[in-house]
């Protein structure tokens, strides 16, 4: 909880840092360690306009608040000049000291102390300034672009708690700044002295300023190879937005803004040790790929108005020339691409151009660049620039006053080449340049070369940094770029940035990938940091407990099949009817998916494995879906689409989906793991496809296993590796999806001789078959494919048979009939319809597929935020005023949640820290008095105390001297028994329960104290620093002080036991902690009733196993004779 106080005793707090800290990114939670992020280090290095001041971060600290495991390695100061007595990041180790840990956050500290990280307390650093001059306030966190907050998984939890407050603590949070929005990219302004600026009127010779800031997207970030093209949501890798600002005292400021972004397609490229030898591979459809373009087109127009798309990518060079082809293809069919009719006239909304930057420079050298300028001057001067003009403040401090608005840009130039680097940056520092002298044209004035040098040079500086970024280097041309021409020494600084760019991409990347997912909170094993908020609980459990109210549940039908081709080339011409189109009773509804698994697709020969051809794949899908488009026509249902493909040497995985499902699909991703010769080679493996279908994640995955009869270990070994080697994006493993199917050849085999197998085979006698197959023996032995399920198998098995007849292998190999060929499911949201087999002869195996209903859940992300906003203003009214500053010793924070007794007769509701027969930790004594001294409770009374029983309440117990109860309640010696006071039976639904009269409680000391059970003393609570903001802002203090849900969980202290008499009262008593003296012992204490009860001890569990491991090892050998008579051991099959 944050409590806001201007006098607040800190004499128990140490300072954080005594140089102060400059401002807090916020919290991160790292395994069960949360760390608060402070700015430890920054400098000045902007000021777009008078009090516009913005600070590049040079170094942060990671505290820990709930250990003080790393504490040792901040009692140190930072010395900004580094040498050879300091640490990399300027910290001075304490004499004889070292840090017993390593760090956790140790990347995210080098990540965030590159310099590349900016920040202003001044202003809104994440929108432009045509967007930000109409707001009512110069810095406003309700208006920060997300798309540009590099540390709102951080923040976030401070910003929603933040939203939970009243506007006076708002503002009193805000004016702490103890919550810092920092963006990545560049910023600097360059002073421009009154002799080189631009002839302005009303010229007061005071120096001007030209600013540049480029705002790096987090939506798809990440390093060169990592992140390519675009994703489901429409957000591109490197996608920037640069703003040239030039501001004169006379108090005139020009605004151009331009973006760069990948090419909106969905590409990989695979990184290697050879330049220009990456191979660009497109893996979804140009039908898949439309609707994400079209999202991306769409952003842009809204965000910017028209869009001018800038391609410099070759027409000629393999794999840029077929990115070029695909991106005119879905430029033409954008509905962005529309003319509309505004006011009478026509608007194009999405313009584009080809300029090949390698082809037009190859001759003239890159000043043949500025022939660009020719074809975009039109578009230039129709979107035009922001400009706006105010009157000078005299008052330094004060914030410049509203401007008035001259001249807005109606449009954009977004610019791409492979990278987005290099011949990207050059182009836009021409565009840039077209603005400034647009705006100077129109003013009828010019600048110097003087003026341009400046320009040029920090253009220069931006391309470095935001090549660094993505790359690893600095940017290439940068030389032209600063000087406006190429040197000797400028193009071997540029293949001296190759080779580093080919190590760091090559050995580096996925490291710094794999922090930029952690700092960004996208990695799978982490949680966001929850702020304990009685109002946030409620919210929460309300949403969860009305979740009808916001979800809903949808039915979709999968097909997935499998098919080992035998590298047959000449199969693809052959009717895939019967294998992709089964004529069943289930048919009447044409599956949303199909995945389609391939082993074999090519001759597994040393060539191929070296390289794989992706060829025979791409005929493979044109075959599959024209099939499936026949089906189609032919049940009178719509298309199907290419999603994406994948592919291992042989294997290769298919995903086609209805054209009305592509809007509900998204994160698609695609990865393969080898497994042949340990894992360095790509005969043996698995290629695996993952989706989100609205609100439900699903995977799929073909699998090609070790072959050969006796080699079951090697193949669950396989397993083993492809289901904890294989990665997604942000870390994503197969098992972290709500449904999977494998789908493949497992080349699992059965354990009987060849003439046992083809007898059992021709007599029908599957079971036999299935209980001596090694897959079903292993699953069932829990050695492979834990938790996954099999259908019953209904057909004969799939290899091997001789080509094109339904023959078993007669070569001299002879080998022996099996079910290779096998489909596997996991969770609860799968229900298998069929299993089967498909009659095509032209392979030794037999395709075998499997249908599926899957129950999707879809939540109304906007009913749920509509609910949300409900429930808490409800909650809010019924606690009125209260909030964090209502906080004192006397008050819990959950007694101002407003518990609500559910019936006049009740007692309210309890808590954790609120229970409502406790008073101040003492325990309630209650007045009942037994009917007479004879008289004891009744243990066999039933738990809960409105359950129908016979038993009575009371019992009279005539005590002998060796009378003693037991445990369980038996009572043993000579003693009689008589029941008192018989509970009576439950009234009918004509009668009314009688009224529970009222119980007077009483409160005594703990009864720990009265029994002599000692008890150890609560631990002290630790103490934390709390001035987390810098000196200037000392009007507020905010003190984070750690909550339930991020401190350790406290024992409990007792159990309640009712106590249920003949008036059907209840009465809870505190316990004890339990001993064994006092476990489930009645004692009479004062005449009073006093209980002390624990949890029961429970006996340890007695595990078994259903099957033996010699008798499965037995199974396994061929020439065992007894195989054929060891009963089934097949395990519950679901038909």
């Amino acid at each position: 909880m944050v409590e806001f106080s201007s006098s607040i005793d800190l004499s128990d707090y140490r300072v954080l840092r005594a140089s102060g800290v400059h401002g807090t990114l916020g919290l991160i939670n790292l395994g069960s360690e949360i760390f608060l992020c402070v700015i430890s280090g920054a400098a000045h290095v902007a000021t777009v306009r008078p009090n516009e001041t913005v600070q590049r971060i040079l170094s942060v600290e990671f505290y820990c608040l709930n250990s003080d495991d790393y504490d040792l390695e901040y009692y140190q100061e930072f010395d900004p000049s580094p040498n050879n007595t300091t640490s990399q990041h300027g910290h001075i180790p304490v004499h004889g000291e070292e840090a017993a840990l390593e760090h956790p956050c140790q990347e995210l500290i080098k990540v965030l102390s590159t310099g590349t990280f900016y920040y202003s307390v001044d202003f809104d650093l994440t929108n432009r300034l045509q967007d930000r001059l109409s707001e009512e306030s110069a810095f406003d966190i309700d208006s920060l672009d997300d798309r540009y907050l590099w540390n709102q998984y951080m923040i976030d939890p401070l910003i929603k708690f933040r939203a939970r407050l009243a506007k006076n603590e708002k503002k009193s949070l805000d004016s702490c700044r103890i919550m810092t929005s920092a963006i990545r990219g560049f910023v600097l302004t360059i002073t421009i002295p009154s002799s080189a600026a631009p002839t302005i009127s009303n010229n007061t010779k005071l120096p001007s300023t030209l600013t540049l800031i480029s705002r790096l997207s987090c939506r798809r970030a990440g390093t060169r190879f990592n992140s390519r093209g675009i994703d489901d949501d429409g957000n591109v890798a490197n996608f920037v937005e640069t703003e040239t600002v030039f501001w004169h005292p006379s108090g005139l400021c020009f605004s151009y803004a331009q973006v760069r972004g990948s090419v909106p397609l969905f590409w990989e490229q695979a990184t290697g040790l050879l330049p220009n030898q990456q191979k660009i591979q497109i893996t979804r459809s140009a039908e898949a790929t439309q609707p994400a373009f079209d999202k991306h087109f769409e952003s842009l127009v809204v965000d910017y108005g028209t869009v001018h798309v800038l391609n410099l990518l070759s027409e000629s060079k393999p794999g840029e020339a077929e990115l070029t082809a695909r991106y005119k293809y879905h430029i033409r069919r954008s509905p962005v691409n529309h003319e509309l009719d505004l006011s009478g006239t026509s608007e194009n909304r999405l313009l584009d151009v080809q300029f090949d930057f390698h082809a037009e420079t190859r001759d003239g050298g890159y000043e043949a660049a500025n022939m660009i300028k020719r074809l975009v001057r039109r578009q230039a001067d129709s979107f035009a620039y922001f400009l706006c003009e105010e009157a000078p403040s005299r008052d330094e401090k004060a914030i410049i006053p509203g401007a008035k608005v001259i001249a807005q840009q109606e449009g954009i130039f977004r610019t791409n080449c492979l990278d987005c680097l290099d011949r990207t940056n050059l182009i836009q520092t021409i565009l840039s340049q077209m603005a400034v002298e647009l705006f100077l044209r129109q003013r009828g004035e010019r600048a110097n070369p003087d003026f341009w040098m400046k320009h040029s040079s920090i253009w220069a500086d931006n391309g470095d940094a935001l090549s660094k970024i993505y790359a690893g280097t600095g940017a290439l041309k940068s030389s032209f770029t600063r000087h406006g021409k190429m040197s000797l020494a400028g193009a071997i600084a540029d293949a001296r940035k190759s080779a580093t760019r080919l190590y760091m991409n090559n050995f580096l990347d996925k490291g710094r990938q794999n922090t930029i997912d952690m700092l960004l909170g996208r990695l799978m094993d982490q949680s966001p940091v929850h702020l304990y908020d009685p109002m946030a609980d409620h919210l929460n459990a309300e949403l969860k407990r009305r979740l009808n109210e916001y979800s809903t549940s949808d039915t979709i039908y999968i097909w997935v099949g499998s098919f080992n081709l035998n590298g047959k080339s000449g199969a693809v011409q052959h009717d895939l009817t019967p294998w992709l189109c089964p004529e069943t009773n289930q048919a009447a509804r044409r599956p949303e998916i199909v995945a389609v698994g391939f082993q074999e697709i090519v001759e597994l020969s040393p060539q191929q494995i070296r390289s794989t051809d992706p060829v025979r794949r791409q005929a493979w899908e044109h075959a599959v879906r024209q099939t499936l488009n026949d089906g189609a026509v032919r049940s009178s249902s719509e298309e199907y689409i290419l999603l994406r493909s994948g592919q291992l040497v042989g294997a290769a995985l298919m995903i086609f989906v209805k054209s009305s499902a592509l809007n509900k699909i998204k994160n698609v991703e695609g990865s393969v793991k080898k497994t042949g010769m340990s894992g360095m080679a790509g005969n043996k493996g698995a290629v695996a496809i993952r989706m989100e279908y609205a609100n439900t994640r699903l995977c799929f995955v073909t699998a090609h296993l070790t072959a050969g009869f006796p080699n079951y270990e090697e193949r669950n070994r396989d397993y083993r590796t492809i289901s904890h080697g294989l990665r997604f994006q942000r870390n994503r493993s197969i098992e972290d999806h709500d449904a999977i199917v494998w789908a493949g050849d497992f080349n699992y085999r059965i354990g009987l001789s060849d003439d046992k197998v083809r007898r059992l085979a021709k007599a029908g006698d599957l079971d036999s078959l299935y209980e001596n197959d090694q897959l079903n023996l292993q699953m069932v032995a829990g050695r492979t494919f834990p938790y996954y399920s099999e259908s019953r198998i209904t057909f004969m098995p799939t290899y091997k048979y001789d080509n094109g007849t339904d023959d078993y292998d007669t070569s001299e190999k002879g080998r022996i009939p099996a079910w290779c060929d096998r489909i596997l499911r996991k969770g609860d949201i799968l229900k298998q319809i069929n299993y089967a087999t498909a009659p095509l002869r032209f392979s030794d195996h037999r395709p075998v597929y499997a249908m599926f209903y899957c129950t999707i859940s879809v939540i109304d992300e906007a009913k749920k935020e509509k609910l949300s906003q409900e429930i808490y203003a409800r909650k809010r009214a019924d606690i009125s005023d209260t909030t964090a500053n209502a906080w004192n010793g006397d008050i819990d924070d959950e007694d101002s949640m407003g518990y609500d007794s559910i019936s006049p007769d009740l007692p309210p509701a309890s808590s954790d820290r609120r229970k409502w027969w406790l008073d101040g930790g003492l325990p309630a004594r209650s007045n009942l008095n037994a009917p007479s001294h004879k008289s004891s409770l009744n243990n066999r009374l039933p738990n809960n105390p409105f359950t129908a029983t016979s038993e009575s309440d009371w019992v009279v117990v005539s005590k002998a001297t060796s009378t003693s109860r037991s445990i369980d309640g038996d009572i043993s010696g000579k003693a009689r028994v008589t029941p008192v006071a018989c509970r009576p039976p439950p009234p009918s639904e004509t009668q009314k329960p009688l009224p529970i009269p009222e119980v007077s409680i009483q409160r005594s000391p703990p009864l720990s104290s009265a029994l002599n059970v000692s008890r150890k003393s609560a631990p002290p609570v630790p103490k934390k620093p709390s001035l987390l903001s810098s000196s200037q802002n000392a009007d507020y203090k905010a003190i984070l002080r750690l909550g339930p849900s991020i401190s350790a969980e406290r024992p409990k202290t007792g159990v309640a036991v009712t106590v249920p008499p003949a008036s059907r009262r209840a009465i809870a008593l505190q316990t004890a902690p339990p001993t064994a003296q006092t476990r489930r012992k009645p004692s009479d204490i004062d005449g009073k009733i006093s209980i002390q009860a624990t949890e029961e001890e429970r006996p340890p569990l007695s595990l078994r196993t259903d099957v033996d491991a010699q008798a499965i090892s037995e199974l396994m050998d061929d020439d065992n004779e007894v195989a054929s008579t060891i009963p089934s051991l097949q395990p519950q099959r679901l038909s």
